[in-house]
C-alpha cells in the first residue's frame, strides 16, 4: 500500500492520507476579509482529495499583515467574511481545514508580489512596520521600531483572540507561523534578534516568544485540536538560525505539546543563498524528524508522487505538503492516487470522470 495514502493522526485529528496543501497567502482580502477570491480559490483545492487544506496565513492584527490584502482574523468583520467562506466549502468537502495565524514583523506594510512586492510607506497605504530590533529586511526599507514588552504582550493576546476566533469558526487545526523571516522567526534569529533583555541573546531566550505564543495558542484551542508550528529550518545565511537551533525549537515545542512540525527554510535575509531543486529541504525535515516523535511535515519542490512516496518510505518525513505545485495542478491528489495505485476522495458530482484505465480511484 502506498504510504502517502494511509492515514495519520496529528493530535486527536485523522487524516485520510499524508498529503497536505500548505498556507498559499493570495493578497485578496479586502481590509483582512475573506472575498469570493477565496471562496473560489479554497472551494478548488477542498476538492482536491487531500488529506489537509491550511488557509494562508491570517494576520493576527492589521499591523501584522504582509500587504494590505492580506487575510485577517482579527475582529467581528474579519471572522464573519471568512466564516460566511467556509460555510459555502463545507457544504461540499469533508475535508479537514486548519489555518495558520501569523505576524509579519519587518516584512509588513508591503505591496503585493505582482506589483513587484516593494515596501510601501504610509503615504503609499502603508504603516509603521514593528520588529525585535530596529533592522529593516531591506536597506532601503522603513525602519521597524523595535518592540517594546508592552507591545510584545499584545501581540501575544492577539494570537491568543485570533486562535479563540478560529475555533469558533469551527477551524480543525491551528498552525502557528515561525517561519519566512516574519515576526516569530525574527525572534529566533540572531540575525534580526539584537535585542538584550529577556527575548535576545541566548538560545533560550531568542526562543522565548514562539514558545510562549505556541503555549498560548495551545491553551485556548481546544485539548482534541491539533496545534502545530511551521518553521523555516535554516536561514541559509551563515551566523543565523540553522538546523540545530531548530531540533532545539522542536524539541522544546514537542515537550509544550506541539502536534507536529512543518519544516520549510529562508526568507529572513535577503543575502541567503539557497541551492533550490527537488527535494532541497527535505534534509532538513529529516533532521527533525530524527529528533522528535510527533510527525514532521517536508515540503519544497517535491512535484511527482513517486517522489513524495519515497520521502515517506525513507522516513525523511510523515506527510508532504504542497504549495506551488498544487496551484499547477489542483487534483494532483487524484493523479498521486492514480500513479500509486491508491484511492482517493472525489465529490459525488465528480465521479463520472474516473479515467476508464484507473476504475476503482475513487472512494465512493
Amino acid at each position: 500500500m502506498s504510504q502517502l495514502f494511509t492515514p495519520i493522526k496529528l493530535g486527536n485529528l485523522t487524516l485520510e492520507n499524508r498529503i497536505a496543501i500548505a498556507p498559499m497567502c493570495q493578497y485578496s482580502a479586502e481590509r483582512g476579509r475573506a472575498t469570493a477570491w477565496h471562496r473560489i480559490h479554497l472551494g478548488n483545492l477542498a476538492l482536491s482529495g487531500a488529506g489537509l487544506l491550511i488557509l494562508e496565513a491570517a494576520a493576527v492584527e492589521p499591523d501584522g499583515r504582509i500587504t494590505p490584502q492580506d487575510l485577517g482574523i482579527w475582529d467581528d468583520d474579519t471572522e464573519q467574511a471568512l466564516g460566511e467562506v467556509l460555510k459555502d466549502i463545507r457544504k461540499y468537502s469533508p475535508m479537514p481545514l486548519g489555518i495558520q495565524l501569523g505576524h509579519a514583523g519587518r516584512k509588513a506594510s508591503t505591496d503585493v508580489p505582482w506589483r513587484g512586492g516593494g515596501f510601501l510607506t504610509p503615504e503609499q497605504g502603508g504603516w509603521q512596520t514593528s520588529a525585535p530590533s530596529a533592522l529593516p529586511f531591506h536597506s532601503h526599507d522603513g525602519e521597524p521600531l523595535a518592540l517594546t514588552k508592552a507591545r510584545i504582550e499584545e501581540i501575544k493576546q492577539a494570537f491568543i483572540d485570533s486562535a479563540i476566533r478560529a475555533d469558533r469558526l469551527g477551524l480543525d487545526l491551528i498552525e502557528v507561523h515561525a517561519a519566512h523571516g516574519y515576526l516569530l522567526h525574527q525572534f529566533l534569529s540572531p540575525l534580526a534578534n539584537q535585542r538584550d533583555d529577556e527575548y535576545g541573546g541566548s538560545l533560550e531566550n531568542r526562543m522565548r516568544l514562539t514558545l510562549e505564543v505556541f503555549r498560548e495558542v495551545r491553551r485556548v484551542f481546544p485539548a482534541d485540536k491539533p496545534v502545530g508550528v511551521r518553521i523555516s529550518a535554516t536561514d541559509w545565511v551563515e551566523g543565523g538560525w540553522d538546523i540545530e537551533q531548530s531540533i532545539a525549537l522542536s524539541q522544546a515545542l514537542e515537550k509544550e505539546g506541539c502536534a507536529y512540525i512543518h519544516v520549510s527554510s529562508g526568507g529572513l535575509a535577503p543575502e541567503q543563498r539557497i541551492s533550490v531543486g527537488p527535494n532541497y529541504q527535505v534534509p532538513f525535515s529529516a533532521a527533525v524528524k530524527k529528533a522528535v516523535s510527533i510527525p514532521v511535515i517536508a515540503v519544497g519542490l517535491i512535484t511527482e508522487p513517486e517522489q513524495a512516496e519515497a520521502v515517506l518510505v525513507e522516513q525523511e518525513a510523515d506527510m508532504i505538503a504542497l504549495a506551488r505545485g498544487v496551484l499547477y495542478d489542483p487534483r494532483w491528489p487524484w493523479h498521486a492516487a492514480a500513479k500509486l495505485g491508491a484511492k482517493v476522495q472525489a465529490p459525488d458530482q465528480y465521479l463520472r470522470c474516473e479515467p476508464h484505465d484507473v476504475k476503482g480511484l475513487f472512494n465512493k
